[in-house]
């Protein structure tokens, strides 16, 4: 029993060096992650984002959030009269919020092929689906040195 542990050991031990997460630093790194069936998680720093509200650029809050590409779609260029091709992927979460209670949080990202990003977010009220917060953020891919809004991660 102790050598079948000890060959456990042996055998998983390289692969959790082998999982190391890097950085996407550009669409097509991005596509090749999906596409190889990689896990792929963003963080976003909305500071470094543009946040529209109503139609009118308003201050980014100074918060984080992340996500994980669960479910995601791709959209070459002209597939569905996108002039540009691009990845999408979206999440819904129950979440307690301190003013308005119990509402779902609507994230969906849209990552273009020329490293551009939009991050919609929404809180609808889970009786109703009334939209009760609409927020959508601008930003590119970090790349490491451009200092943007959204890090991209695979594994």
């Amino acid at each position: 029993m102790k050598h079948l542990l000890y060959f456990l050991a042996f055998i998983t031990f390289p692969s959790f060096i082998l999982a190391q997460s890097y950085q996407i630093k550009n669409f097509e790194m991005l596509k090749e992650s999906l596409d190889s069936g990689k896990e792929v998680r963003a963080v976003i720093k909305y500071a470094k984002c543009k946040l529209i509200v109503d139609s009118l650029e308003t201050e980014a809050p100074d918060a984080t959030g992340g996500m994980m590409f669960n479910t995601f779609e791709y959209f070459a260029k002209m597939s569905i009269n996108n002039p540009k091709a691009f990845v999408t992927t979206s999440e819904t979460v129950l979440i307690s919020h301190k003013r308005r209670g119990f509402v779902y949080n609507y994230v969906k990202i849209k990552i273009y092929e020329d490293n551009s990003v939009e991050i919609t977010a929404k809180y609808l009220l889970p009786n109703t689906f009334e939209v009760v917060m609409d927020e959508t953020f601008y930003s590119e891919i970090n790349d490491g040195i451009n200092d943007k809004g959204v890090w991209l991660y695979a594994r």
